[in-house]
């Protein structure tokens, strides 16, 4: 390795996709080729592809501790002109859960034609390559990745079904990698990068992690923790997301279902690659089944639950990360939220890993203003355009610098994109950015009387809120259908009709006065509150199912009272302690409050997308002027 200086519903009608059901869940985008370039753009070279390499990997231990191989179905993307006298840097690519190889196409050869050579291949568990889905597990995803890494410096050959070269068809055959850079040709260590999106993402963590011949990674829209990611609590972290066992969060019942009908198909689809893929657990390893069943019936995970999540998750296991990391989170994503790129980007920073992160618009819940995907001119994976936009810019710019060794500048550390700014072409002036993480100020509002928020601490007045969840797991608030949001058309459904909504009697709201001017808050608001519940402080102690849920949210209230949940973005609770101060994250957003508008704090008692209480909670918050609790919302500008 040369040590640096330092998942289809539908597919996106815009430049990048996201796709969302019964084919993927992950970054996904057409394959399209790229245009020629313009006048005075990067010289593109021409393209060999080599499809069908099949390649059969160690893949560490199956699900009954049982040493296993798994057959990895690839593509091979060069510059025609690459060969031993004209090396190039490699990239490494996969697929969003429940994709294929197929789903980087575009990308490969648009980085092909940019100098580099681009193996895409199809995850472990995903059609056409064999195995169950371990949840890009180090020690089974990020082992048999390896050996693709071996495969791209020279190590070893394989079988292919056909080739392109430069335009011309071709047959089957046999290829070794003779065309890449090399840091150390003993070791078959290659120059080399890794990219994707989602379990895309996770991936090159996992990579990374095993095997210190990737040189830097770029991992779009993942998780940190994935106890976090599918069942969340926020508060009582003990570190990044993560947050203690005793405590334990609520499923998103939406994106679990959704990942298990996922996998499950593509393990039906998958059958003569990887019959014994569907042996037992179905396509998954067994402790996942294990999970799933534990989330349905508990609501929450377990400690056997975290003990799979742990070691599948960057999080636990970010000692091991030490290659320069470009992280792109989603604003608009109710799978994996920005609090979880920023809990990676802080556990970098603090082991002095070189790291970048921008927020993009879009996420695995769509994007700005009701689209599927990337803003115009943000970010375009079909690889039809890189450098006409903001983030393909960035991206080739980051693999110039780190593999290439160009001089050529990687962007700010932090940037995010704020949708209310107009602009055409590339989408460079809708981001702001800054020289690290976080920006702005916290500015305090205070839960007041009987249900107002304060900006002063003096203008706390005396009152309370009360509400009870409706019990019975069902649920009195609704804020989205996780997997399909973003994917409808706009205008295609009457107005209000997915709209977020709080049943009366089952939720505790607090609302600003009108703001006399715009706010514009970027990060992640904070609540500082204490309840009162006596019937859940009798329960607590039992455990999990005995203690508090609550779903905390920021909605924009506008002047005719039309409401704005951001993106459908809530955080849900799960209090270990009703007779303590309790510290809330709330939804990590990026969002203009306009003059005349009002914000308001909204804590329900229950919600549509997750495992809600069967026992009855009632409770009150009372606005205390001597200990008032407080809002703290990050404001820029």
């Amino acid at each position: 390795m040369r040590r640096p200086s330092l998942k289809t519903l539908a597919a996106t009608a815009t430049a990048a996709a996201v796709t969302l059901g019964t084919a993927a869940v992950g970054v996904a985008p057409a394959a399209l080729a790229a245009p020629p370039p313009a006048s005075g753009a990067t010289a593109l070279d021409q393209v060999d592809a080599y499809t069908g390499l099949h390649f059969t990997v160690p893949a560490g231990t199956d699900d009954q501790g049982r040493p296993q191989t798994c057959v990895v179905d690839a593509d091979l993307y060069r510059p025609h002109h690459a060969d031993a006298s004209h090396r190039v840097p490699a990239i490494l690519t996969t697929n969003g859960f429940g994709g294929s190889k197929a789903d980087q196409a575009g990308l490969g050869r648009a980085f092909a034609q940019r100098g580099y050579a681009v193996l895409s291949y199809t995850g472990l568990g995903f059609p056409d390559s064999g195995c169950k889905i371990s949840l890009d597990d180090p020690g089974v995803d990020g082992f048999a990745a390896s050996h693709l890494v071996t495969f791209l410096g020279g190590g070893g050959s394989a079988a292919y079904d056909s080739s392109d070269l430069a335009g011309t068809s071709g047959g089957a055959g046999t290829l070794a990698v003779d065309f890449t850079k090399l840091d150390d040709p003993a070791t078959h260590d290659p120059r080399l990068g890794m990219i994707g999106g989602s379990y895309g993402g996770q991936i090159q963590f996992a990579t990374a992690a095993t095997d210190p011949r990737v040189d830097t990674i770029v991992p779009l829209i993942t998780w940190n923790d994935l106890r976090y990611s599918l069942a969340p609590n926020n508060t009582a972290f003990t570190a990044g997301v993560s947050y203690a066992d005793q405590t334990p969060g609520t499923e998103k019942v939406g994106w679990t279902g959704l990942f298990f009908g996922v996998g499950i198909a593509d393990g039906i689809q998958g059958a003569a690659i990887d019959p014994a893929r569907n042996v037992g657990c179905p396509n998954f390893v067994q402790e996942a089944c294990l999970a799933k069943a534990t989330l349905d019936t508990a609501g929450y995970p377990t400690t056997d639950t975290f003990r799979l999540t742990d070691r599948v998750s960057v999080g636990h296991y970010l000692d091991k990360v030490h290659v320069p990391v470009f992280l792109i989170q989603g604003e608009n994503d109710t799978l994996f939220n920005l609090q979880e790129a920023v809990a990676t980007y802080r556990g970098l920073k603090a082991r002095k890993v070189p790291v970048t992160m921008a927020w993009q618009s879009w996420g695995h819940s769509g994007g700005a203003h009701g689209s599927s995907g990337a803003a115009p001119g943000e970010l375009d994976l079909t690889g039809q355009q890189i450098e006409g936009t903001y983030l393909g810019q960035r991206i080739k710019d980051w693999f110039d610098h780190y593999l290439k060794g160009s001089a050529v500048g990687t962007g700010p550390e932090f940037a995010y994109f704020r949708d209310w700014v107009s602009y055409t072409g590339n989408a460079a002036p809708a981001y702001a950015s800054a020289s690290s993480y976080p920006v702005g100020s916290p500015k305090a509002w205070y839960l007041s009387g009987s249900g107002d928020l304060v900006s002063s601490r003096a203008a706390v007045a005396p009152g309370s809120v009360s509400w009870t969840n409706p019990g019975a797991g069902a649920f009195g608030s609704y804020s989205e259908v996780s997997g399909l949001e973003g994917q409808v058309p706009a205008g295609t459904l009457p107005p209000g009709t997915t709209a977020p909504f709080d049943t009366p009697g089952t939720f505790g709201a607090w609302t600003s006065a009108p703001l006399a001017a715009p706010v514009t808050v970027v990060g992640v608001p904070t609540l500082d509150v204490r309840f009162t519940a006596p019937t859940v402080a009798a329960t607590q102690s039992a455990g999990p199912a005995g203690q508090l849920q609550v779903f905390a949210k920021l909605y924009d209230v506008a002047p005719d009272g039309s409401k704005t949940l951001v993106n459908k973005l809530i955080s849900p609770v799960r209090v270990g302690d009703v007779t303590r101060s309790v510290h809330i994250e709330l939804p990590g957003i990026v969002h203009r409050v306009d003059p005349g508008h009002r914000l308001q704090l909204v804590l329900a008692g229950s919600d549509a997308a997750y495992k809600n209480a069967y026992a009855v909670q009632p409770v009150t918050v009372t606005a205390d002027p001597l200990a008032p609790a407080v809002l703290r919302i990050p404001l820029v500008g």
